[in-house]
């Protein structure tokens, strides 16, 4: 069960079979739970042994912790991919909201957000799941306060506090994205993504009401803030997305 060779090839294999065990362990814990998802579960899926799972991960735990990290760093990856290609702070801030409420992204905003009931769940009572809790929340709230920031540098957004914000912003995305993952009726993604973004906009006056009158929605489109119906924000507009990574 010798996987890992000196060569680069081998490690290259190595790591293939390293991240198909990781993608198969996330797809378990979305289907069954956290507390459900067996190593044999992992192993069936991606045809190895259990031992071979074992070889890798070593604990079951540490096999989910390292599932949970990888499906962060895949998020932010796709997420730091889209900053670039948007020119305003406005245009970011609402690209992120975008991808925390609405579907047609991958990951998809409802099997990301399932696996996070699970770690806010197990967060309290297990120290390795608390430790990527807390490395996940640090992460989070930096990139909603380092848009903030720029925005603010650029005369985009109000100078309020920026922490205050951001706190308040990422709590409100995660009290939303609770009522999305469990497909709530009266919270559907489009309404929770426009009431998320009516927020960010009153706050930080963007929206045609801000210090640069930035209208801007995901993508550096015009916002639902900026073109409003009988004094409420208009729908989003349709939002092509490219699947896979």
């Amino acid at each position: 069960m010798k996987e890992q060779g000196g060569t680069g090839a081998a490690r290259d294999s190595a790591e293939q079979r390293r991240e198909q065990m990781l993608r198969a362990a996330l797809e378990v814990i979305v289907e069954r739970g956290y507390a459900d998802t067996r190593i044999a579960d992992v192993a069936e899926r991606t045809g190895t042994s259990p031992a071979l799972v074992i070889y890798y991960f070593k604990t079951r735990d540490q096999l989910l912790t390292e599932a949970i990290r990888y499906s962060e760093d895949s998020w932010y990856a796709e997420y730091l991919r889209r900053m670039e290609e948007i020119p305003t702070a406005a245009g970011r801030l609402g690209e992120l909201i975008a991808m925390t409420c609405l579907p047609g992204t991958d990951p998809e905003p409802r099997s990301y957000w399932l696996l996070w009931l699970d770690l806010w769940a197990f967060s309290p009572r297990n120290p390795g799941v608390a430790a990527v809790r807390q490395k996940s929340d640090e992460r989070w709230r930096h990139a909603i306060r380092s848009i903030v920031l720029a925005g603010q540098e650029a005369g985009e957004f109000a100078p309020l506090d920026a922490d205050d914000f951001t706190i308040t912003l990422a709590g409100l995305l995660d009290g939303l994205a609770v009522q999305i993952a469990l497909e709530d009726s009266e919270v559907l993604p489009q309404r929770a993504y426009e009431l998320a973004m009516r927020f960010a906009a009153g706050q930080l006056q963007f929206g045609g009401s801000g210090p640069t009158g930035s209208g801007v929605a995901p993508g550096g489109r015009v916002s639902p803030q900026a073109n409003r119906v009988d004094g409420k924000p208009a729908p989003a507009p349709p939002r092509a997305r490219k699947r896979g990574r």
